[in-house]
């Protein structure tokens, strides 16, 4: 449950409580962000945290705080089941912000920016944990919270043609592991928004683009295997409708490959849905 000191400091509107230090205040609340309740790690110790990042009040500390963000996405690795996903996703979600906040104003080194990327990269490929909601505990959902940072580290300035082309990349490979869970509570969808702001930095060239989007066309593809053909290429095939759904359809600005992008998902989306694109009787 939430401590009175900390409803306190909820109702003096999230303002930074002048009888701790903030080094001691951090220590708690990022020993809360892994909290198996959801109004500890939800209403207080994240929100709390990505608003002091967003007012400043870290940003002699930015460096730091990112670092053991990034180092959060390690608890628990590998196991499929358990409490430290929390710790994890909500790690995401804070470091995501440290990004944000370094992209708004300068306060951290590019290199430094670019090690918490790959950190947020090698998680998401190592995920096992693909639960999103769990009962009385609320949202893990790790596979959407990385994508959320990974939407953010596209925006970073530090973040080059290189780097973004290797971050679609860790997408499509994310996408192309064969589970036995198909992600059904929006992940594909908040994958898509980050290829999306990747895309809109107008750094990948349709080059790149074309065998990517061909790789995803593969993993999305029915073939003869053992188990359900269905939940095999389900993940990936609901990634290119998300791409192809944002990209025509998104309000944003489009990236500019957007027209030969669209021609290239059509004809993926086309090939992967040829029993349903048929003519009645053929």
């Amino acid at each position: 449950m939430v401590s009175a000191y900390w409803v306190r400091v909820l109702d003096g509107g999230r303002e930074v409580p002048a009888d701790r230090s903030l080094a001691d205040l951090t220590t708690e609340l990022t020993q809360m962000l892994g909290d198996a309740d959801p109004r500890v790690r939800e209403e207080v110790a994240t929100p709390t945290l990505t608003t002091w990042i967003r007012r400043g009040e870290y940003d002699d500390l930015l460096s730091g705080l990112g670092d053991g963000m990034a180092a959060g996405l390690r608890v628990g690795l590998g196991e499929p089941t358990g409490d430290a996903v929390f710790r994890r996703a909500c790690s995401a979600r804070v470091l995501a912000a440290c990004i944000d906040r370094d992209t708004e104003r300068p306060l951290v080194l590019g290199g430094r920016v670019l090690d918490w990327g790959d950190r947020i990269a090698t998680w998401l490929l190592e995920e096992q944990d693909l639960r999103a909601f769990v009962p009385a505990k609320g949202w893990a959902h790790a596979l959407a919270r990385a994508a959320d940072a990974l939407g953010s580290l596209a925006g970073s300035p530090h973040v080059g043609k290189a780097e973004l082309a290797v971050l679609l990349d860790v997408i499509g490979e994310r996408l192309a592991v064969r589970t036995d869970v198909a992600l059904t509570h929006g992940e594909t969808d908040r994958l898509a928004a980050a290829a999306m702001a990747i895309l809109r930095r107008d750094r990948v060239s349709i080059e790149t683009l074309e065998p990517w989007v061909g790789r995803l066309g593969e993993a999305a593809r029915h073939r003869a295997l053992e188990g359900d053909p269905y939940l095999a290429t389900a993940n990936a095939e609901a990634f290119l409708r998300a791409l192809y759904l944002q990209l025509a359809l998104g309000t944003r600005r489009a990236p500019a490959v957007r027209a030969d992008l669209l021609l290239l998902l059509v004809d993926v989306l086309r090939d992967t849905n040829r029993a349903y694109l048929r003519d009645p009787g053929h």
